[in-house]
């Protein structure tokens, strides 16, 4: 699948993107011509091998250290991007945490936490972009939900809870912010090869192929295909839609 053409040049922020999907994500956006900068919080190796990576295929990054529900971290990484780049024009609100944890077990802090990152962090990430964007009157914002915020499948209540608050967010969010040309969006992968499907007893990896009609788990290029076409022009009147990638699950 080729890239879309009119991503050449623009100024994309992936948060947490040292690894997996969020670094995936960075790689396809580069790809295509975006200038990319890229948050992340707990691993220096990490941020130093996605730069390494990126860097021979020819992608320029940047990247900042910080937790995405911290608001002052947060203003400090769009105004660096602001003084660099003049802007964002595309956000991908990719940081997420889990824990796969019963509720008896999950501790008022697990809770924060799971919240704070998940939900918290894509407000304040959003918030501070969204006066660019609509200065501009263009942007686009793609959040990375999944497909336990709706789907009755066994997930850990912290998790599903904090990716459903995701789901209203860009819902409301797009309907607010429509007006002035700016899109959001969400994408829902079921489980991948990586990430949360990485963590999964396999018993619990089994029940999920039982109900999905492919049989199997998702790739990584299949979602940052995805998402690249939710954040060129060729979506443009896709607003506040949430796509699932979780194979019919």
């Amino acid at each position: 699948m080729k890239p879309p053409a009119d991503l050449e040049g623009s100024r994309a922020l992936v948060t947490g993107g040292s690894r997996g999907l969020g670094l995936e994500l960075c790689r396809a956006l580069g790809r295509a011509g975006a200038r990319v900068a890229f948050t992340w919080a707990h691993e220096p190796s990490d941020a130093k091998a996605a730069r390494a990576s990126l860097e021979a295929e020819g992608i320029e990054a940047l990247d900042f250290q910080g937790s995405v529900s911290d608001s002052g971290h947060v203003r400090e990484v769009v105004a660096a991007l602001e003084a660099a780049w003049g802007g964002v024009d595309l956000l991908v609100n990719n940081a997420g945490l889990t824990q796969v944890l019963p509720i008896s077990l999950i501790d008022e802090a697990d809770w924060d936490e799971v919240m704070d990152t998940n939900a918290k962090g894509a407000f304040l990430f959003s918030r501070a972009v969204l006066r660019g964007m609509i200065r501009r009157r263009a942007g686009r914002i793609l959040n990375i939900g999944n497909f336990s915020s709706e789907r009755l499948v066994e997930a850990p209540v912290h998790y599903a809870a904090s990716k459903s608050a995701l789901r209203g967010l860009t819902e409301a969010l797009a309907r607010e912010v429509g007006r002035y040309g700016i899109t959001v969006n969400l994408l829902a992968p079921g489980l991948l090869e990586e990430g949360l499907g990485a963590m999964l007893p396999q018993h619990r990896i089994d029940e999920y192929l039982e109900q999905c009609p492919l049989r199997r788990l998702g790739a990584l290029p299949e979602l940052t295909r995805i998402a690249l076409f939710l954040l060129s022009a060729d979506a443009a009147f896709v607003t506040g839609a949430k796509i699932a990638v979780d194979g019919g699950v």
